[in-house]
């Protein structure tokens, strides 16, 4: 069967570094094609570069000329709530009181195959409204939200990652399964999902102080035996949520609760980080683990600010994506979340600058704090795609990649 060609002429932009590795000459990590073309081949990307250099080569190719607008690769979400789609902006409440007055009710109807499809339909209306084509979810401890999620994305063709979620305690009855069933559960999931097209399972403890041990000894058995799979989780998100996480696990620090099950690691996800302390970043950093930055829902929740100077210290480099946390993000477009998360940044600034304490002064921290254009962007796309370990296959429009854009 012959293959199928098609291209796309346009402005093009995206990245090629990491922009935090160019400091004062951020431009060096980015290309802009103001006339460009883009070649795809079943759904991959042949060639790409300027129009006038390319084109000649592609002359019978049925091309599709966008005018007025810039063309960037599709933007990555590291870190969502599917089964909240409907529900983003609840009033009033921190993270622990909020889940359990307004998410768990939510989150308890998509045990319904119909109610589960449609909100799933809704979710990547919004995800694609907002130009987001790859996204990891979070979903619910009922199969058929995971159901839902996987055949959805199949159904547009989408790259996805999500899971089964793990939570035994810490919550209603009906928000919570038994360890052996989610182990069961996961285990059938994962053989019936993972990489059956572009889907792809992460095992979803939905956060420690929720997963007993013996929840969380099962997600370290899955990761075992199944250790191609991704991991997604919290990390550090509120105060007194750190407080009974550590106690209840018999723990130093947050992160030593999943290091207790060998969850750490490559395709390991912390959610928020905005409470991670310096050794802990070390520690993800030897890894290989990455953390995702909500700044929609850590000021909506009033969770804390992320020190994203921090998590982009060159002696020990943490991977990270943005993520919009719809919904304790009340906006599913990346874009909102760029504009808040170089607030979170400024504000942050305060502290390092001396002002406020002499005695606290880092000028470097501060300019990594400084979230440029550059910075943003690469944020979205690539730098998302290598927070999740995606780069290989989307994040710029070098050849070879799938043509998410």
């Amino acid at each position: 069967m012959a293959k199928k060609l098609s291209a796309v002429r346009g402005a093009f932009f995206d990245f090629i570094d990491d922009p935090w590795k160019h400091v004062g000459k951020e431009e060096k990590s980015a290309r802009f094609y103001p006339d460009g073309l883009l070649v795809i081949e079943d759904g991959k990307i042949k060639a790409f570069g300027p129009y006038d250099k390319i084109s000649s080569q592609y002359k019978d190719v049925d091309t599709t000329h966008i005018k007025d607008r810039i063309i960037v690769p599709g933007f990555v979400d590291g870190h969502i709530h599917m089964p909240q789609t409907r529900v983003p902006g609840l009033f009033g409440e921190q993270l622990l009181g909020w889940l359990l007055e307004g998410i768990f009710p939510e989150e308890r109807k998509y045990k319904d195959a119909a109610y589960a499809k449609e909100g799933a339909k809704q979710f990547f209306d919004n995800l694609l409204a907002g130009g987001t084509t790859t996204a990891q979810s979070f979903l619910t401890a009922y199969p058929t939200s995971v159901d839902a999620f996987f055949e959805e994305a199949t159904r547009r063709n989408m790259l996805m990652i999500g899971g089964l979620t793990g939570i035994d305690r810490f919550c209603p009855d009906y928000a919570a399964d038994t360890a052996d069933n989610f182990y069961k559960d996961s285990k059938r999931l994962i053989e019936k999902y993972h990489r059956n097209g572009r889907n792809l399972y992460a095992i979803t403890p939905r956060f420690p102080l929720g997963s007993s041990h013996e929840m969380m000894g099962y997600c370290g058995k899955l990761k075992k035996e199944f250790p191609d799979v991704w991991v997604n989780s919290h990390l550090n998100e509120n105060p007194k949520e750190i407080r009974d996480t550590n106690a209840y696990h018999e723990v130093p620090d947050y992160l030593a609760a999943f290091e207790k099950y060998n969850l750490v690691g490559p395709k390991f996800t912390g959610g928020h980080s905005v409470w991670t302390s310096d050794d802990e970043y070390r520690r993800l950093s030897k890894a290989g683990g990455a953390v995702a930055f909500c700044p929609l829902s850590n000021l909506f929740l009033g969770s804390g600010l992320f020190r994203l100077g921090k998590c982009t210290d060159p002696e020990h480099r943490v991977r990270f994506s943005m993520g919009c946390d719809v919904g304790g993000g009340n906006r599913f477009s990346l874009i909102h979340v760029l504009d808040e998360a170089y607030k979170v940044g400024m504000c942050n600034n305060t502290l390092l600058d001396g002002s406020v304490d002499p005695r606290n002064h880092n000028a470097a921290e501060a300019e990594r704090n400084k979230l440029s254009p550059y910075r943003a962007f690469y944020s979205l796309t690539l730098g998302g795609a290598q927070a999740l370990y995606l780069d290989d296959r989307i994040g710029n429009f070098e050849a070879g990649k799938e043509a998410d854009l």
